[in-house]
């Protein structure tokens, strides 16, 4: 009885919650690091700011996932299943962004610091992820 009382409160649930999407997130920005052509975190060092727009985009993007899939899904299976499943749905519009686009490498522009499309690359994230997060609700 008190250890189903210790679950069911409100600041463990939250703390439970936090720690599997900070979790989550780390995972999906390996993930991302595997997906583009440069090294995010080394040329956020070296200040290139539209590595640092996408990237930041991307974070944003899995957690406004994550924070849809809290809010609807009442297990911590659920939540992290459809939360994994909407990053999936982000990594491939990123990957279509690349294909839609093929007069300019994506990668490459980003890489070049381009702030132009780091900054596309960021609202296309955050864009897709308000759909995406509708979407699993």
């Amino acid at each position: 009885m008190l250890l189903s009382s210790f679950w069911s409160n409100p600041l463990v649930e939250s703390a439970g919650y936090f720690s599997v999407v900070i979790l989550c997130l780390l995972v999906s920005m390996v993930i991302f690091e595997l997906v583009t052509k440069y090294k995010n975190w080394e040329e956020i060092r070296k200040g290139n700011v539209a590595v640092a727009l996408a990237t930041g985009g991307k974070i944003f993007g899995v957690c406004n996932i994550f924070r849809y899939s809290i809010e609807q899904h009442n297990s911590l299976f659920e939540m992290v299943g459809w939360g994994l499943f909407g990053f999936t749905l982000l990594i491939i519009a990123y990957l279509l962004f690349e294909f839609l686009t093929p007069t300019f490498n994506v990668d490459k522009e980003i890489e070049n610091d381009n702030r132009s499309i780091g900054f596309i690359s960021l609202v296309i994230s955050v864009g897709l992820s308000f759909v995406i997060g509708a979407s699993i609700s």
